[in-house]
């Protein structure tokens, strides 16, 4: 099962330097406001995607609120991968105020 870190730890380490960060959300969910960074990769395609997440230090997953991004890191790990689901999700990271994307 994969763990879980607050939005706060995200941003904590974002300041620290590059990272795997993908959006499990729906490409329309994405374009209305997204952490910086991000990559989308719709739920429904992180079994595709997962080949290339392989050999990343650490993914870290989100979505609305955190059930979705729990799921998808959960794949990941079962394959070997590094994943962090972030609790919560872009609603806690838009809801504390934090710089957030819109758009593609």
């Amino acid at each position: 099962m994969a763990d879980e870190i607050t939005v706060d730890e995200l941003a904590r380490l974002r300041a620290l330097g590059p990272l795997t960060l993908i959006d499990v959300r729906e490409p329309d969910e994405f374009v209305a406001a997204h952490v910086p960074g991000a990559r989308l990769v719709p739920l429904a395609t992180v079994p595709e995607a997962a080949d290339d997440l392989v050999g990343d230090d650490r993914v870290y997953v989100i979505c609305h609120s955190g059930g979705r991004s729990l799921r998808a890191a959960d794949y990941l790990v079962a394959r070997g991968i590094d994943a962090v689901s972030v609790a919560g999700g872009t609603s806690a990271w838009v809801q504390r105020g934090l710089d957030y994307d819109t758009g593609e």
